[in-house]
C-alpha cells in the first residue's frame, strides 16, 4: 500500500477566512500528507487567495464535490452550516475533516458520526491540542497508568482576537456561537478533558459579559463532574490577553503545559511536572505545527496507514458536553447529561 506522504489525499478547502487561510497555507508548504486541488468560498475576494497557491476556486461546495480530482473535504466554515454540509460531503463520497465544533447537540454529532462511519469514510476533527507534543506526552501517560489515578483536571484558553470582530461576524453572534468563549476555543479543553476522563455526568456555568460587548459574554467558566469520577475546571475568556494552559492532576502526579503563543503561529511551550516522590521540574518544548500533524493524521487514515486517533464516540461525548454547557451558561444551574 502506497503511503500518503507518495500519494496526498487530494483535498478541497471549503471555507478561506482567517482558519481556513492558515490550514490551506500550512498544507501548501508541506508536510501535511495532503494537497489542496480545489477550493471553496462565497466570498470571490478569496479566489486571489486560492490562484497565489495554484487552486482551483468555486463559490459553492457542490462544484468540489462534483469534482473527480477530490477525495475529501476540509471545512473550515461556521459550525451551524457542518451537519449539511458533512451530508453532503458523504452523499458525494468525500471523507470529511471538520473544524470545531462538530454540531451543537449530541443528536446532530451522532447523525454525522454515523453517516461517515456508515459509509466508510474518515471523519477528521480540527481539534490540534491532541497534537502539541506535551499534550501528547500527556494523554500518553494518562494511557499508560503513569499518572495514577486521574483526579482533576485545571484549563484555560483564553485571549481577546474578537474584541477587533466586525459585529458582523458570525463569531459574534450569541446563537451560532453562545456561551462566551465555548465553541472557539474551550472546545478544545472539553475534548481533551473527555478524553482522559471519560464521559461528564453534569456540569455548571458561569458566563458573564465583564469587559466588551460580546453578546454571548466575555468571561466563561465551567466546572464539570465526570461519570468515572472526578473533575475540570475549563475557562474560555474572549476579552483578556492570549493564555493557555491545560493541567491534569493524579495520585502519582501531575503535568501543566503553558503555550507560550496561540496555536495560529505556534512558539512552544513551558511543560511543569510533579511525580510522586521526586522535585518538580520545569522544561521548554519546541515549537511544532499541530494543525498541520492533524491534517496529516487524518490524511494517513483516509490512505489506510493509522487509524485517525480521535473516535467518534469522543466527537459525541464532547458535543454533550457542549450542548450541556450552553443550557447551564443560560440558566446559570447544574445541567445534567
Amino acid at each position: 500500500m502506497s503511503t500518503s506522504a507518495s500519494n496526498p489525499v487530494r483535498t478541497a478547502i471549503v471555507g478561506l477566512g482567517w482558519w481556513g487561510k492558515k490550514m490551506a497555507t500550512l498544507v501548501h508548504a508541506g508536510g501535511a500528507e495532503m494537497r489542496f486541488v480545489h477550493a471553496v468560498d462565497p466570498n470571490p475576494d478569496a479566489r486571489s487567495f486560492a490562484a497565489d497557491l495554484g487552486i482551483r476556486f468555486s463559490s459553492d461546495l457542490a462544484s468540489a464535490l462534483a469534482d473527480p480530482d477530490v477525495e475529501a473535504v476540509v471545512l473550515a466554515t461556521p459550525h451551524s452550516l457542518h451537519q449539511e454540509q458533512i451530508a453532503q460531503a458523504v452523499a458525494a463520497g468525500k471523507h470529511v475533516f471538520c473544524e470545531k465544533p462538530l454540531a451543537m447537540t449530541r443528536s446532530d454529532a451522532e447523525a454525522s458520526v454515523a453517516l461517515c462511519r456508515d459509509a466508510g469514510l474518515v471523519l477528521g476533527m480540527g481539534h490540534e491540542r491532541r497534537f502539541e507534543p506535551p499534550i501528547a506526552e500527556i494523554l500518553e501517560h494518562a494511557a499508560a497508568g503513569r499518572l495514577g489515578r486521574l483526579l482533576q483536571i485545571e484549563a484555560n484558553f483564553s485571549h481577546d482576537k474578537f474584541l477587533s470582530l466586525d459585529a458582523s461576524n458570525w463569531r459574534l453572534n450569541a446563537t451560532q456561537a453562545p456561551a462566551g468563549g465555548m465553541t472557539a476555543t474551550g472546545i478544545h479543553l472539553t475534548d481533551l478533558s473527555v478524553k482522559l476522563m471519560g464521559a461528564a455526568a453534569d456540569v455548571r456555568v458561569a458566563c458573564e459579559n465583564l469587559a466588551s460587548q460580546i453578546p454571548q459574554g466575555d468571561t466563561m467558566s465551567a466546572h464539570i463532574r465526570f461519570k468515572s469520577g472526578g473533575s475540570a475546571y475549563v475557562s474560555a475568556t474572549l476579552a483578556t490577553p492570549f493564555v493557555s494552559r491545560f493541567a491534569v492532576f493524579g495520585t502519582l502526579g501531575w503535568i501543566e503545559v503553558r503555550d507560550k503563543a496561540h496555536v495560529e503561529a505556534p512558539d512552544g511551550w513551558i511543560v511543569t511536572e510533579g511525580w510522586k516522590g521526586q522535585s518538580i521540574t520545569m522544561r521548554e518544548v519546541a515549537p511544532a505545527e499541530p494543525v498541520r500533524d492533524n491534517l496529516r493524521a487524518f490524511a494517513r487514515a483516509v490512505r489506510g496507514v493509522e487509524i485517525y486517533p480521535i473516535s467518534g464516540e469522543e466527537m459525541i461525548e464532547n458535543i454533550a458536553l457542549l450542548e450541556a454547557i450552553v443550557k447551564s451558561a443560560g440558566i446559570g444551574q447544574v445541567e445534567r447529561l
